[in-house]
């Protein structure tokens, strides 16, 4: 045992992790031995899933995307310009610096953005547009299952393809549940459909623990769609332990659906082999709203942790204000010092949360850990209570937003494929505030009073949980 913990210690702390996930496996292999390792070879090992493939998929796709995207990449710097100069309030340099920075990044102006509360706003929107499709249908999503409104899906998608339209979808492995004749209804039919990281393969079970919880759509290379939102009945019909779903989602036409677009096309390289590209992909712009927007990606085969960088720069560049909503609170070491620098500064730091899942309860319960200290600092934690509470939000001074697939949690920043978009308007910020404060109406302070009246026990539990927390 002693020769086993001692190779074990030597090997992780060559990997040269963050402590506190150094501690955590060496943790999981001094009480679980075998299964210990077992988890490590498929949850743990560092590898750069599929990055090879990025590689590849950027050489390939490089020229043709620089094609299609090149007289919006070439104005990047003259929308920054305007930000600064029409959007004052919402101009952050270094915010729009850090997203440049990373490859899949892409600043664009000229789009009509719409924030959409709950499935009962997007399903209905989405599926009209999917139906009113001319040309193109690509959707990728992390959760697809098979219930009563994605067997509406199915037969709109398979309507358009069979009078000529492009249907292309991805979803995750994990949370692809639809049967087999559902697939091959869409198969059959023109539909392309595929798994996008397939760990079933021997060759591929490496990567069973790198998803893509992405969530999005984009139609005809207009319209574009990109939030919390999946194609899941629970978000019409919640798990029983709650009475409702809330979400946030947005709905953007113009130049941030050919950003998604690009997403997609790389998504749909490394999954199929196949090129997308042209500028039939990419329709014209017909709105004169300039609204800025940057979409940008993280995924596990990035260079930078492009999300996590992302609200780190966001927290520590606020002045006033901090509004951040996510179903989990699992931060790392630097986000939760960013908050409670934040709070001891005086700003006004408010974090709105799930109390708790439908089935496991590990993550929420090790966020009381979390939620203590920031607290301590003088933030605010509110816990949802009106159903399951899933946005992924974060606002600041009412300026800069951003609304996307990304948890406020170690898996969201470092394992997860996520898109996140960033939108530099003050009216759309205030809308989500408006949305923010609404949504406390539902909600009970978690205080420290409170929690120190939970059982020793249970704070000793949810102690041990944080201590899985770089594994969640």
């Amino acid at each position: 045992m002693v020769i086993y913990v001692f190779i074990a210690a030597v090997y992780i702390v060559t990997e040269n992790r963050s402590p506190q996930s150094t501690f955590a496996w060496l943790f999981v292999f001094i009480t679980l031995p075998i299964l210990g390792i077992i988890l490590y070879i498929f949850f743990g090992h560092g590898w750069r899933a599929f990055s090879q493939q990025n590689k590849i998929a950027r050489q390939e796709l490089g020229s043709d995307l620089m094609q299609d995207l090149g007289d919006l990449r070439r104005r990047q710097g003259e929308y920054v310009d305007r930000i600064a100069a029409e959007k004052p309030t919402s101009f952050q340099q270094k915010i729009l610096r850090l997203t440049n920075q990373n490859y899949n990044s892409i600043l664009t102006g000229y789009n009509d953005v719409e924030i959409l509360q709950d499935a009962s706003q997007k399903y209905p929107r989405l599926l009209a547009d999917i139906k009113a499709a001319q040309h193109s249908i690509h959707l990728n999503y992390y959760i697809w299952t098979e219930d009563s409104f994605t067997l509406e899906v199915k037969e709109a998608l398979i309507e358009r393809a069979q009078a000529g339209v492009e249907v292309r979808c991805l979803y995750d492995t994990s949370g692809g549940t639809m049967s087999s004749q559902y697939l091959r209804d869409l198969t059959d039919n023109n539909v392309e459909i595929h798994p996008y990281l397939d760990y079933r393969y021997l060759t591929t079970l490496h990567t069973i623990n790198y998803r893509s919880h992405r969530k999005m759509a984009v139609i005809d290379g207009k319209i574009g769609y990109v939030g919390g939102l999946n194609l899941d009945i629970e978000q019409i019909k919640p798990p029983a332990a709650f009475d409702a779903w809330r979400d946030t989602h947005l709905r953007l036409v113009g130049e941030a659906a050919w950003a998604l677009q690009a997403s997609f096309v790389v998504s749909w390289f490394n999954t199929t082999g196949q090129k997308v590209t042209g500028r039939q992909y990419y329709a014209p712009i017909k709105t004169k709203n300039f609204m800025p927007v940057q979409i940008t990606q993280g995924g596990p085969d990035s260079q930078w942790n492009a999300i996590r960088q992302l609200y780190f720069l966001m927290i520590v560049s606020a002045e006033n204000k901090i509004y951040l909503q996510s179903p989990f609170f699992v931060p790392d070491e630097s986000l939760l010092e960013a908050l409670k620098a934040a709070a001891l500064a005086g700003l006004d730091v408010r974090l709105m949360c799930t109390p708790r899942g439908s089935t496991y309860q590990i993550p929420y319960r090790a966020a009381n850990t979390y939620f203590q200290e920031v607290v301590e600092a003088g933030a605010k934690v509110y816990l949802y209570q009106a159903g399951y509470f899933h946005p992924k939000t974060l606002n600041i001074d009412n300026a800069v937003v951003t609304i996307g697939t990304a948890n406020m949690d170690i898996r969201s920043f470092a394992l997860n494929y996520e898109t996140n978009a960033v939108v530099y308007d003050e009216g759309l910020a205030k809308q989500l505030e408006a949305q923010f404060l609404e949504d406390m109406k539902h909600c009970t302070e978690w205080t420290i009073e409170a929690y120190e009246k939970t059982s020793s026990v249970q704070r000793f539990i949810d102690s041990v949980y944080r201590l899985a927390s770089p594994l969640l």
